[in-house]
């Protein structure tokens, strides 16, 4: 099978840890080709980065190779794979304006830039024929998102949103029991996001705590644990009551603060609690579902334990033991880059497409609007 030719867009945080890892675990489906960033010594480190990865993973490769490599035919030992080499490894182009990428082949594109860029760089690309791989959140209006999905569909082109802990297995787990009537009726779900965010995060990037580039707590921090709550208990938004407020960040235009009780039309109810403001450093992410027959708590780094199962019979799990992720990213855009690759291969949906990647924004749209009118949000 011939691979997938791909470019990170963005060389922040995120691109050169996650988007770069992903790309060096998913080698056997894609290659990573170019790397763009306006700072051309960010995309230099996240070439680097890849290169470093690679020749770590061509290591472990060849050490797999010498383990597995007596394969015995007539009682004589045969080499039944040629070696890896250096050779192999091709450096990622540095570019420092994405628009030089799009008259190119490649097949698609990862956007890792400033939230409030999200929505441009997505539109250039569809309309050259990229598919997107956009981070969270895919864009900060509504009639952004729904331009770049209508764009994608009139294209015929893959447009996902990088929320990567669907693909955590307790969250799989919890969506399983969920989806099998394992519940019963799902009453309600809690999303707390206990964080801590000082001056010096805000300083590291000037578009952090503005309206126009970032959005607050509520629409950073909070991002992917409001996916999964809404992913959860399902169904369309009726109605949002908010309050945000901002303590202890002077220096941003955002909120630190934020907590939203979110009535789905199915009857079940949502409850958001999200803050920049713990002292001395993050406290939790945990996503609560309460229903008739059960009650599960994730918890860990990146929502990637179970802390509570409790069905009748059952009152632990497996994954109540897994070690945590080296960082809140936790390990879902290694998943979640290879399901996009098979998307554009298989000529299917991403699990997370467009519309998906849209619910959890609408829904902080809803909260910001609520906050800012003292007043609940109705939906039609």
């Amino acid at each position: 099978m011939k691979k997938l030719t791909a470019a990170l867009i963005g060389c922040g945080r995120i691109g050169t840890k996650k988007h770069i890892e992903a790309f060096a675990a998913n080698s056997d489906l894609i290659d990573l080709v170019a790397v763009c960033d306006l700072v051309p010594e960010k995309a230099e480190r996240a070439a680097e980065e890849y290169m470093k990865r690679q020749e770590i993973s061509l290591v472990r490769g060849e050490k797999e190779r010498i383990r597995e490599k007596k394969d015995t035919q007539h009682g004589q030992e045969i080499d039944s794979s040629s070696p890896a080499s250096e050779c192999d490894l091709q450096r990622p182009v540095v570019i420092s304006d994405y628009k030089d990428l799009l008259s190119t082949n490649i097949h698609f594109v990862t956007i890792a830039t400033e939230s409030g860029n999200h929505y441009k760089n997505t539109i250039d690309f569809l309309s050259a024929g990229k598919h997107v791989l956009v981070e969270k959140p895919m864009a900060l209006s509504s009639e952004h998102m729904d331009e770049m999905i209508a764009l994608s569909r009139e294209k015929k082109l893959k447009l996902a949103v990088c929320v990567q802990n669907r693909f955590n297995p307790p969250v799989q787990e919890l969506r399983k029991a969920i989806d099998s009537g394992k519940f019963g009726r799902v009453f309600t779900a809690t999303a707390r996001i206990l964080w801590n965010r000082n001056e010096e995060y805000y300083k590291q990037a000037s578009w952090r705590g503005t309206w126009a580039m970032d959005g607050g707590t509520i629409m950073n921090q909070c991002a992917h644990n409001i996916d999964l709550l809404q992913w959860m208990l399902g169904g369309e938004v009726q109605e949002i009551f908010a309050m945000t407020e901002n303590y202890n960040h002077p220096y941003i235009e955002t909120e630190d603060f934020g907590a939203a009780i979110v009535r789905f039309k199915n009857g079940s109810i949502g409850i958001i609690e999200g803050t920049a403001n713990v002292y001395p450093k993050n406290l939790e992410e945990t996503l609560s579902v309460f229903g008739e027959k059960g009650t599960v708590v994730l918890g860990g780094l990146a929502v990637n334990k179970i802390q509570t199962w409790r069905f009748e019979g059952e009152d632990s799990h497996p994954f109540m033991n897994l070690p945590d992720p080296e960082t809140v990213y936790g390990s879902g855009h290694i998943t979640a880059f290879e399901d996009f690759a098979r998307a554009i291969i298989e000529d299917r949906e991403p699990f997370v497409n467009g519309e998906e990647g849209k619910k959890s924004v609408e829904i902080i749209l809803g909260i910001y609007k609520s906050a800012r009118e003292g007043a609940p949000v109705r939906f039609g």
